[in-house]
């Protein structure tokens, strides 16, 4: 019978997985049904431009021949015209010269012959008609009429459209996924020369395997890149993996999209659980503050016996009473000078990194890790269940390591940003400075429960950052510093 259950169990899961796959082919196949609609009409469209476009250069060139034509015909008739009515002028007055020459010739006397002889001699030599050039200035023939469209025309008969890139392929084994970039990169299945640029995309996920339609998140675009690898820099890895797809794109025309890659981007993420916090902090996601008027109002005070000989700084008494508690698991909220707050994810194997930031103004703050079983007088480096950097700027600045009421004093400086590396497996907690990854002090141990983030604040404030890998700094630091550094053994009593 439970055999029976367990393989029914196993067809139900295969049914539901490939009902979910077809769903999710038949959401793809909408979705291109529609591109190409949508895609077809645009191109219609751009192609009704371009031939717009084309007829109205043709106009204007036209435009500028018919003006060509019109000038030279211009010029030339006005040079045909005024050689015509110098002509004109010149017959006029041959013809007149001609005809008073004949008259002359029956003139009797001699004398007035004679005269009349040397007036023709003269005005023949003045004549304009032997000053003619006889020969047209210009000719009938139109220089601009001499156009040779052939080559255009089979320029235009052979217009074909810009062919459509390939899909690009995107090679995961030269992907690369470290210090919360991620770097893609990818060829073209053949040479394109006629290519200007690529679009990336990606979006974040926690589906393994090919992207679905319907997923949270949208795709996020990067268009304009010229080389064939792009690297995502500062990111924040808030979720299991990543998709990527890219897309060839040319003067024209954009191709189609590469078979999308899914890479992994494994980070812990995790925010401050206000619900256990100390009343005197107020915490947000990433960020906690003291308020010193978060206590006020309550009816009873917590003395915190527990806790004399605190290396914590104690300021003016709040009031903290019967105010109903928050509970988190079994444990009820942070009290009396335990001025703590936890994370909400447990560590329980794996190797983690975040980074911690102080307020400048802060006078006293811690940063490290703790099991669950941290009481609620406890603070953090006081117990054999916690283990921190302890930052005091009040009345002396110091700086030290803290492990069950043991303190080792650090002499590096401060750093603005702590970075704090939990390798649970290898039982080893370290801090860092997270700007130059100058190992400031590691603990070796062997955790036997899951630990949690933990924070301690008292006049200040604290904000995290999270969803980060392990800096590969780090990592290389680990295997290099590993065993050379400090442990929970060498640390010294704390002066009560």
């Amino acid at each position: 019978m439970d055999s029976q259950k367990e393989a029914l169990q196993r067809i139900i899961s295969t049914l539901a997985n490939k009902n979910d796959e077809i769903q999710n082919f038949i959401d793809t196949l909408n979705q291109t049904l529609h591109g190409v609609q949508e895609n077809s009409a645009n191109i219609l469209s751009e192609l009704d431009e371009e031939f717009d476009s084309l007829y109205s250069v043709l106009d204007e060139v036209k435009e500028g021949m018919i003006n060509s034509i019109k000038q030279e015909q211009s010029r030339k008739s006005h040079e045909l015209q005024n050689q015509l009515g110098q002509c004109s002028n010149a017959l006029e007055n041959s013809e007149e010269l001609l005809e008073f020459a004949t008259r002359s010739l029956g003139i009797k006397e001699p004398e007035e012959f004679s005269k009349a002889a040397r007036q023709i001699k003269d005005r023949v030599t003045m004549a304009s008609a032997f000053r003619l050039c006889l020969k047209p200035k210009v000719s009938d023939n139109m220089s601009h009429l001499m156009v040779d469209f052939s080559q255009e025309r089979q320029m235009l008969q052979a217009l074909k459209f810009l062919p459509v890139p390939k899909a690009p392929e995107i090679e995961p084994t030269e992907c690369l996924v470290a210090d919360n970039a991620v770097t893609v990169v990818w060829k073209m299945p053949e040479e394109d020369n006629k290519i200007d640029h690529y679009t990336l995309e990606h979006r974040k996920t926690n589906f393994d395997g090919l992207p679905r339609v319907k997923d949270e998140r949208c795709w996020e675009q990067i268009d304009n890149i010229k080389g064939t690898e792009y690297t995502l820099a500062g990111l924040k890895f808030d979720s299991k993996y990543m998709n990527f797809r890219v897309r060839a794109c040319n003067k024209a025309v954009a191709g189609e999209y590469s078979d999308p890659v899914t890479l992994e981007t494994k980070a812990l993420n995790f925010v401050l659980d206000n619900s256990s916090s100390h009343l005197n902090l107020r915490v947000e996601d990433s960020c906690v503050e003291w308020d010193p008027t978060g206590g006020k109002g309550q009816e009873n005070k917590v003395k915190g016996k527990e806790n004399r000989g605190s290396g914590t700084p104690s300021p003016k008494r709040t009031s903290i009473g019967s105010r109903p508690p928050a509970v988190r698991g079994s444990r009820d909220r942070f009290t009396g000078e335990s001025y703590t707050v936890l994370g909400d994810t447990a560590i329980e194997s794996g190797q983690h990194y975040w980074e911690v930031k102080a307020q400048k103004d802060c006078k006293s703050y811690s940063v490290g890790v703790a099991y669950k079983t941290l009481g609620k007088f406890d603070q953090l480096g006081k117990t054999n269940t916690s283990w921190c950097i302890h930052v005091n700027n009040w009345l002396q600045n110091t700086f030290a390591a803290k492990h069950n009421n043991k303190v080792k004093a650090l002499d590096v400086t401060v750093p603005e940003r702590i970075g704090v590396f939990c390798d649970f497996d290898g039982g080893q907690l370290s801090f860092y400075d997270a700007n130059s990854k100058q190992l400031l002090y590691s603990f070796k141990t062997k955790f036997t429960q899951p630990v949690l983030p933990g924070f301690m604040v008292w006049c200040g404030g604290l904000s995290l950052s999270t969803g980060m890998q392990v800096p590969s700094a780090v990592r290389t630091l680990q295997k290099t510093e590993n065993g050379m550094t400090g442990s929970t053994g060498s640390l010294t009593n704390v002066t009560q």
